[in-house]
């Protein structure tokens, strides 16, 4: 892979070759990108959608928008970072293409903003809940008539390959989705592969997904002229390189503010906070100027700053240095594990897991998510298939006008109509959840 196609400023539709030198510096390329995810209505979704604690009063628990925002902020840093580095290393990119290091933080912004866009209400228990809905509930009668592949996108799916689908899926009139940098997709994509083979390899881009079958066509053409790495015939390609500081940047963030959120609702101790945090920041610590604060928030922040600068620093250093294996899809692991502070990293992740991922408060709350998930999915996708094949009652009529116009069509085949049933789900807040599962309970009139 090189540099030079990696950074493309092609857009979907585009007819000739988007140049860096000949973009209006007050409003780049990259930097729409990040406008135009903004300002979608799948992004403002995220306000009310889980980031750990399911349904929460508590206004200093983070949503998925607020951590996207934060991983958006750390993201461009990282970009920053290593632009200036990559810059010294490639100057040609610079003196003879136009790009700046601001280029590579824009990109990655843009990028991390986007991340959890895809996600479903609930968390990731809501990726399972939809999961087990066709793996063992009632969308189980329907395996037999989809392709495995097919079959697979349902059964596992996944937040990222919605995401994908919502950035870049063509609908009436609107070619193209956010029609953003190809650059950006690629930094998007953390798994370039389809759904099967499952997990294929140990390689970090074999974890998860990045593209249902509906998409694949799109994918491969933005694989294809970014020019990343086949790595087997089955579809799957090597990362983008600043994929690697996305995933970085959200490592960071629900490492450390996770924890911190752990903190603040009281499941973590502050001797906690001080025990595990300091050790990842005493090499950069004011003690003088901690031991001076007299509020636990503003000892709490003043840490979690330091640990979050400490990780940038840490992860664009092991970036640059595995860079030429990064560029040739040899580097098979996230910058974090490769960290010097792996140790402390785990500490923290092991407590927020046992403190808080796995709190009651939590627990019940997904318990009540998986359920409601399972009966809309259930309501919706029975109207759906039987509106298509012609014999939906009068009940499944009414569900069918209470769907947003895009969910209603049903000229597709069945595993597009089942697809965006799914997706129609995942569009959903946590509240919408509720109150659509209150109505179609008759809980609520």
């Amino acid at each position: 892979m090189n540099w030079e196609e990696l950074l493309s400023l092609q857009r979907f539709g585009d007819t000739h070759k988007r140049i860096r030198k000949e973009q209006d510096e007050t409003r780049l390329g990259f930097e729409v990108d990040y406008d135009r995810v903004i300002f979608s209505s799948a992004f403002r979704s995220l306000q009310d959608k889980t980031q750990v604690i399911p349904l929460s009063k508590t206004d200093f628990v983070h949503t998925r928008l607020t951590h996207s925002l934060e991983v958006s902020v750390v993201g461009r840093s990282l970009g920053r970072i290593a632009g200036k580095k990559l810059l010294a290393k490639y100057p040609h990119l610079r003196e003879i293409h136009g790009y700046q290091f601001n280029d590579f933080g824009a990109i990655v912004a843009a990028a991390s903003l986007a991340h959890d866009i895809g996600n479903p209400p609930f968390g990731h228990s809501g990726e399972k809940a939809i999961g087990e809905f066709f793996k063992s509930g009632p969308g189980l009668e329907y395996k037999n008539q989809l392709t495995a592949k097919e079959y697979q996108d349902l059964i596992d799916f996944e937040g990222n390959a919605n995401g994908f689908k919502i950035l870049t899926e063509s609908r009436e009139g609107v070619e193209g989705g956010l029609r953003l940098s190809y650059a950006t997709l690629g930094a998007f994509l953390k798994y370039p592969k389809e759904s099967l083979p499952v997990k294929p390899t140990k390689h970090i881009a074999d974890k998860k997904y990045a593209c249902f079958q509906a998409n694949t066509s799109f994918f491969t053409a933005i694989a294809t002229e970014l020019g990343l790495e086949r790595r087997a015939s089955d579809g799957s390609f090597s990362r983008h390189p600043l994929t690697f500081l996305v995933e970085a940047a959200d490592d960071i963030c629900y490492t450390i503010i996770d924890f911190e959120d752990g903190i603040n609702l009281g499941l973590i101790s502050e001797d906690f906070a001080l025990e595990y945090l300091i050790k990842l920041v005493k090499d950069s610590i004011d003690t003088k100027k901690y031991h001076q604060l007299v509020h636990m928030e503003d000892r709490l922040s003043y840490l979690r700053a330091l640990a979050i600068n400490t990780l940038i620093s840490d992860a664009t250093e092991t970036f640059i240095k595995h860079e030429s294996e990064i560029l040739e899809g040899n580097f098979s692991t996230s910058l974090l594990d490769k960290s010097k502070y792996k140790a402390q990293i785990q500490d923290i992740l092991s407590l927020s897991a046992e403190k808080v991922y796995r709190s009651q408060e939590v627990i019940e709350k997904e318990i009540a998510g998986y359920r409601i998930i399972a009966d809309i999915l259930g309501a919706y996708s029975t109207a759906l298939v039987k509106s298509k094949r012609g014999f939906a009652n009068n009940y499944d009529q009414l569900l069918m006008t209470t769907l947003p116009p895009k969910y209603q069509d049903i000229s597709g085949s069945l595993y597009t109509v089942l697809l965006n049933c799914c997706c129609y789900v995942a569009s959903l807040s946590d509240s919408a959840a509720v109150h659509i599962h209150n109505k179609i309970s008759g809980k609520q009139l």
